[in-house]
């Protein structure tokens, strides 16, 4: 039976991602250099490669890129004093699983983030667990996230599903045993997605599997 769900946030939940990139995108524009949507996609948001290893990759000099993304960084801090969109159907399947499984939220972002993300849209109070970057040493793809969540909700694995947009979330999930759901966004669609136990269109495809699912006793990835 499952027992409860653990979402990403950055991507699945809000349209973060896409801000972050055209941010990043347009900071490499303006110091000469050329960010390919489809590289990002890959190298960051699948292979987990910092900012900071693409720029130098690109031929920025190290203190360029010290000084492109410290601006970028900033950027994206006054970007979150206005409203971040939720992506579609997020909201209303959020709502329709609250009190019938417990709901966890495991992110890479800062704490901080999340909250200025989240602060005007009461997406928060629905989750019983939040595990950001400040309680973890070990970010996805390495599975000490979504252990750190399973560990504060005193739940088995087997009793869980992820929900991940990314190739890195999914690898994250399934190092801890949970099996992971991929919602793909436009930047993370390119990536390959085999160690998934589905992947939908829209977050809502969450739901049938939810039902499909809760008659049983635990949940085997083996049996997808």
């Amino acid at each position: 039976m499952i027992e409860a769900i653990l979402w990403d946030n950055d991507g699945l939940l809000v349209d973060s991602e896409a801000l972050f990139f055209d941010l990043t995108r347009d900071a490499f524009a303006a110091a000469g250099f050329e960010l390919d949507r489809r590289y990002w996609g890959i190298e960051y948001l699948g292979n987990a490669r910092h900012s900071s290893e693409i720029a130098l990759e690109l031929g920025m000099a190290p203190e360029l890129a010290e000084r492109v993304l410290e601006g970028r960084n900033d950027a994206f801090m006054r970007s979150l004093e206005r409203p971040v969109p939720l992506l579609p159907d997020v909201r209303e399947t959020i709502a329709e699983l609250a009190g019938k499984v417990r709901l966890a939220l495991v992110t890479g972002s800062p704490l901080d983030k999340v909250e200025r993300m989240h602060r005007d849209n009461g997406m928060l109070d629905y989750f019983e667990v939040i595990i950001t970057e400040d309680d973890i040493s070990r970010p996805k793809p390495h599975p000490e996230p979504y252990l750190k969540a399973l560990e504060r909700l005193g739940l088995d694995a087997r009793n869980c599903l992820a929900v991940e947009d990314s190739r890195r979330g999914l690898a994250s999930a399934h190092a801890a045993g949970i099996a992971c759901i991929v919602v793909p966004n436009p930047l993370t669609s390119i990536q390959q997605f085999d160690l998934a136990f589905a992947v939908e269109e829209r977050v809502s495809g969450v739901l049938r599997h939810v039902d499909a699912l809760s008659g049983r006793r635990t949940f085997n990835r083996s049996e997808s």
